[in-house]
């Protein structure tokens, strides 16, 4: 890859073709402001962009810096490479990507009036008004002023107005909120992860013996509440296995490190050094690297890593003899 090379600039376009930029793509008079840039090829800008429209076509990308899109962010059906986007990502309009084969990497938040995407791994939240989510893992939340739609996912939790699923919906926090009702396909299995053993799950070990996932019903685990001011009333729905993880609390689920992992995660970009969790299986530094830390929730989603079904039964008696 070369500096510069064949950069081409109308007054509409920037057309990038293997090119490593060293410094921002900003506009710097008005006419600028309507310039669109389309990726295409093997590139790397290590600073800022701000464009009208942006366009990734095909080949990898690498921008270390803030993404600004005023139309539209859009990684081509096409794409089979790696995108990866170092710090946040902004759209006043909309954040798509379908493509099932484009690894694609936000390792901080996505702020868009709506968002599309497919296969993606999002270090940080999504803030929008409307979210669909296929095949993604969201270490953060999922914020809708509108809607989400979620099929086959992980996410940390969301909150939103009106909430779809279908295929397994797995939450990494205890509790998630909706207003309106779940509207769940018939094959939709919802999973909680809070009290699973994702450090020894990260390193190839087996999972401690009280640990594991929670299966939920979204009847049963529903929780409705009325809340009241003054002015106003609002009604919120609580998908949370909050009572199974408070009894656990007596237990040390320290010990399955799945806030340092998660914390990695989401500040993997900001940190100044590569952390690991201690050894693994076979004796090495398990490195807590964004790329890491994707394969393994992208294993989680497809299967290829089982997590147990913890037991939802416990007695306090037991619990608190072994503390």
């Amino acid at each position: 890859m070369k500096e510069l090379k064949e950069i081409k600039i109308n007054e509409k376009d920037i057309i990038l073709q293997d090119n490593l930029v060293r410094s921002s793509i900003l506009p710097e008079k008005i006419a600028e402001l309507t310039r669109n840039v389309v990726f295409k090829g093997d590139n790397v800008v290590e600073g800022p962009v701000f464009a009208n429209r942006m366009e990734i076509q095909n080949g990898n990308l690498e921008i270390h810096g803030a993404v600004f899109s005023q139309q539209e962010l859009y990684v081509n059906n096409a794409v089979k490479g790696k995108v990866e986007f170092r710090k946040c990502v902004g759209s006043s309009s909309s954040v798509v990507s379908r493509s099932p084969h484009c690894e694609l990497i936000f390792c901080s938040d996505i702020n868009a009036k709506s968002v599309i995407l497919c296969n993606a791994f999002v270090a940080g939240s999504i803030y929008a008004d409307e979210v669909t989510l296929e095949n993604c893992v969201v270490i953060g939340g999922v914020f809708a002023t509108q809607s989400v739609e979620l099929v086959n996912s992980i996410v940390g939790t969301f909150n939103t107005p009106s909430i779809k699923v279908s295929g397994i919906i797995q939450l990494l926090l205890p509790s998630a909120f909706s207003v309106e009702k779940m509207v769940a396909s018939a094959d939709t299995r919802l999973y909680n992860l809070s009290l699973a053993d994702l450090g020894a799950l990260y390193k190839g070990q087996d999972e401690a013996a009280n640990s594991g996932k929670i299966e939920m019903q979204i009847e049963a685990d529903e929780i409705k509440s009325n809340l009241v001011d003054s002015n106003m009333q609002k009604t919120l729905r609580s998908y949370t296995v909050v009572g199974k993880v408070l009894a656990a609390d007596l237990l040390d689920t320290d010990k399955f490190q799945n806030h340092f992992l998660l914390a990695a995660a989401s500040l993997g970009a900001q940190l100044l050094k590569t952390y690991d969790l201690g050894v693994d299986k076979d004796g090495k530094p398990a490195l807590l690297s964004v790329e890491k830390i994707r394969a393994f929730f992208f294993d989680i989603m497809a299967g290829r890593i089982q997590i147990k079904t913890i037991d939802g039964r416990f007695d306090i008696s037991q619990i608190t003899g072994r503390a």
